[in-house]
């Protein structure tokens, strides 16, 4: 018998390299192939529907996305260079900028939504409604298993 937890990473591995591949060749089919962060732009999106416009903070969008803070600022800087964002001072803290959506950013946003359904239709196709329920709260428990720090993990 093999080793569950060695299966489990190969799994997992190959897993998000199967989703990686399956989402950039929806990308590409849909001429969004310049959109290198589709899931910061959505982000992005969600955060446009705001009263002010304006995204979380920069460590807020590296923590949803479980990147570093300079990852999402490089990432800003090239959706900025391409034109689906541009930047403003916040008001009443000129330190921060709010990140706005241009139309070109809109119309990504509705782009990546759609590759991101597709992709997951896809993934999920033949599970029953309580098969999804229960893969959700696998992952959400081994998500959880993973953010909470080891108390075995030598410091």
């Amino acid at each position: 018998m093999k080793d569950p937890f060695h299966e489990m990473e190969l799994l997992s591995r190959q897993f998000n390299q199967a989703h990686r591949a399956a989402v950039q060749t929806e990308l590409n089919a849909a001429g969004l192939s310049e959109v290198g962060h589709p899931m910061l732009v959505s982000i992005l999106q969600s955060a446009g529907e705001n009263p002010e416009g304006a995204c979380q903070a920069q460590r807020e969008l590296a923590d949803l996305l479980h990147v570093s803070p300079a990852a999402v600022a490089n990432s800003l800087k090239c959706l900025e260079r391409d034109g689906y964002i541009r930047r403003e001072p916040w008001q009443n803290d000129a330190r921060r900028n709010r990140v706005i959506l241009t139309e070109k950013g809109i119309q990504a946003v509705e782009g990546c939504r759609d590759v991101f359904q597709r992709v997951s239709a896809r993934m999920m196709a033949g599970f029953s409604p309580e098969e999804l329920a229960q893969l959700a709260q696998f992952q959400r428990r081994m998500l959880n298993n993973l953010l909470v720090p080891n108390p075995q993990a030598k410091e």
